[in-house]
């Protein structure tokens, strides 16, 4: 985290003091940067010194992690009362009312056991439940058969039509309508939005028929049924006196719908609201709703300085942003952002690349910038660009950690080589992993193994689904090739599995990943030893597994034959998107470089030095990614049921997200921005996307500049 966290209210400028008085509600507006996360932990100190008890103040954040500084902070104080302060997201607020009022609101909300307990899914398991309840469907009907996505990907935008649905208000029926209303598409289009709403239908029905609560339904259960008790408001209200909200410009209408409600009988408010923010519209953020609840504040203010972007920074910032705002009008340069703008063309991604490690490397080594102060952005982070990008720095003997939300569990190296063991450990499952895959395990399981060994040891010694001993590679030239020393590491990795094997290999899946991890992968010798990421991972898997095989065991009233380790097991294969691990947000290494996506990187909210921003000429940097059977802006709040959404509507909103990214990556940057460009990108075409059209207007202008003076 940064400096603000440590902040105290003596260092606060006068701006920063008043938002942090009490018995007031107050509207904070201002850039990211400007000071505003600092008034409200200031706000909040000022609270527990005044002894107001802390279970009577609240956190609202968007996103758990967004909550970090506040906790922080809160972990350095002492000598405060009453409680603890809690943090709450909508999901977790909705989830914890839900479940305390179940009893009173499941038979009214057409559950089929509303005297049994409910089971919350988490993301993993709502789409394990969804492939059990439309895929017979789905294959029966040929459902999507046109449509070209991952079956997981396919579910997944369901899912995310459910949630609109129930983060801006409208029934789940509607969602079929809507969208065929504003895309059109013709004929086959609309029958895959209808195969969309039915499906959407039939996984709402199989919920209600087995108490199964998705986000989707937990929510609208929170807004429909709950908040009209008596006792659920009068139980919120006690718990929410004094309120901090922090982006909630982030946050979606059933949000700012609940604040509505709840901010007339609070004691104290501070509503903290980033201008030209809205990272997370395709989550349901709504920016324009959140201005909605200024109304309920006693009054506004506004921080317009920003405490970390140097001049140069600040320069360019404001000349991206005016290109993008007003095309045709001449760019303003009131100040030179030459000095905050670096980069280098080159012909081939490779090369780029390798710019892009040296100056990481003349930052870190010549100018004493901290690894951790240095960021690598790209709109998709592909595993090849991090996986060579991570090689070219480790060369130079500088870390480098990445984070990739709602990727797939096994697109993690770590996790697949666990669940290729697991499959290697259970014969049982019927379920033998690829030669391919056990080479990809051993490669991730045993250090200083490369591909093209690991694949020799798979292709030999890897026969019916077993591992057979490293002295029966007969060849010497084979085992001089792969050397004793990772064949007796090899050896100890067998004879592990073979041991598992014989006691009966009935562990749960969880245990077995821990029980692996902890005993072999860990070590020294092994792929895992000393790798802080592929730790973490492999946690995520063990909470993970651990957390499908507590919510299914009620699965087993239905289906005794329900081998839980073995479906955890094909669902991870098949593609599902991991949950959200609060690990991997705010878990910092304090020597290592960040690569990530650009967004992923704005949700952690924090400023950094430098910034490099990779493959500008990729249109992905403005250009929303296609999803064929949902659309974020049609399903908001603010569309028109009966608009329709046109090639000008994207084409505009396509300069309104460049923009919005200009202004917040810039905002979150000290010292400079690296641009990294190759004429032939990743997948060898040239790239002329609108970032690349803005950068080069903007040299294009300086060099004008330059030559009339």
């Amino acid at each position: 985290m940064s400096a603000l966290d440590s902040e105290r209210p003596a260092a606060l400028r006068p701006q920063q003091i008043t938002a942090a008085a009490l018995d007031e509600k107050i509207w904070l507006e201002g850039g990211a940067g400007s000071g505003k996360t600092s008034a409200g932990l200031a706000r909040l100190r000022q609270l527990l010194a005044a002894g107001v008890a802390a279970d009577s103040i609240a956190l609202f954040v968007p996103q758990r992690s967004l909550a970090e500084p506040y906790l922080q902070a809160l972990r350095a104080e002492s000598g405060y009362s009453g409680g603890i302060v809690r943090a709450y997201t909508l999901g977790s607020l909705a989830r914890q009312t839900v479940e305390t009022f179940w009893f009173l609101i499941a038979e009214g909300a057409g559950f089929a056991q509303p005297q049994a307990l409910p089971n919350f899914l988490s993301l993993e398991l709502v789409q394990y439940f969804m492939t059990r309840a439309i895929e017979p469907l789905v294959l029966e009907r040929e459902y999507f058969h046109s449509v070209r996505i991952e079956r997981a990907r396919l579910y997944s935008q369901i899912l995310d039509n459910m949630n609109k649905a129930a983060l801006v208000g409208f029934p789940i029926s509607e969602i079929g309508s809507r969208l065929k209303a504003a895309l059109g598409g013709g004929i086959e289009q609309a029958h895959i939005f209808d195969d969309a709403q039915t499906c959407a239908l039939e996984f709402r029905r199989y919920c209600l028929a087995h108490n199964l609560l998705d986000f989707s339904l937990y929510v609208q259960l929170f807004r429909e049924r709950a908040l009209m008790l008596p006792a659920a408001r009068a139980r919120l209200s006690r718990r929410f006196r004094h309120v901090i909200v922090d982006n909630v410009e982030e946050d979606n209408p059933a949000s700012h719908a609940f604040l509505e409600q709840l901010l007339p009988g609070c004691q104290s408010a501070l509503i903290i609201y980033d201008s030209d923010a809205g990272f997370r519209r395709f989550l349901g953020a709504d920016p324009e709703n959140a201005r909605r609840l200024r109304q309920y504040c006693d009054r506004a203010l506004h921080f317009g300085t920003s405490q970390v972007m140097s001049a140069g920074v600040s320069a360019l910032s404001a000349q991206l942003s005016q290109h993008l705002s007003e095309a045709d009008a001449p760019l303003e340069r009131e100040s030179d952002a030459a000095p905050a703008l670096h980069w280098e063309a080159h012909r081939f991604h490779p090369q780029m690349v390798d710019w892009v490690a040296r100056q990481i490397a003349e930052l870190i080594e010549e100018r004493g910038i901290k690894p951790r102060d240095i960021v690598v952005l790209a709109p998709f982070l592909s595993d090849v660009l991090r996986f060579s990008l991570r090689e070219r720095l480790a060369k130079r003997g500088i870390r480098a950690r990445s984070h990739r939300p709602s990727r797939a569990l096994r697109e993690e190296p770590a996790a697949r080589a666990l669940l290729t063991l697991a499959r290697l450990a259970h014969p049982r499952w019927e379920y033998a992993p690829a030669a391919f895959d056990v080479a990809l395990a051993l490669m991730a399981g045993i250090a200083g193994l490369d591909f093209l060994r690991a694949k020799l040891l798979a292709d030999t010694l890897y026969q019916r689904g077993r591992l057979l001993p490293f002295h029966q590679l007969r060849s010497a030239a084979a085992q001089d090739r792969i050397t004793f020393a990772i064949g007796e590491r090899y050896d100890q990795l067998r004879a592990w599995l073979d041991a598992y094997i014989e006691a009966g290999g009935s562990d749960a899946i969880d245990i077995f990943f821990r029980r692996i991890f902890g005993e072999v992968l860990s070590r020294a010798g092994f792929g895992f030893y000393g790798d802080a990421a592929a730790g973490n991972t492999a946690m995520n898997l063990v909470d993970s597994a651990r957390g499908f095989r507590w919510s299914l065991e009620f699965m087993r009233r239905y289906d005794d034959s329900l081998d839980l380790a073995a479906d955890y097991a094909r669902m991870v294969d098949r593609g599902v998107i991991a949950n959200f691990y609060l690990r991997d947000w705010v878990a910092e290494d304090e020597d290592s470089v960040l690569i990530a996506p650009a967004y992923t990187f704005l949700l952690g909210n924090r400023p950094v030095d430098y910034q490099f921003w990779l493959d500008i000429g990729s249109e992905a940097w403005s250009r929303r990614l296609y999803q064929p059977l949902t659309h974020p802006h049609v399903l908001s709040r603010g569309w028109q049921p009966q608009a329709v959404w046109t090639d000008a509507d994207e084409a505009a909103l396509n300069r309104q997200t460049l923009r919005r990214l200009f202004l917040a990556l810039t905002r979150r940057c000290r010292r400079g921005v690296y641009l990294g460009y190759s004429e032939l990108s990743e997948s060898g075409y040239e790239g002329r996307g609108l970032l690349l059209e803005c950068i080069q207007a903007l040299l294009r202008a300086a060099a004008r500049e330059s030559a009339d003076v």
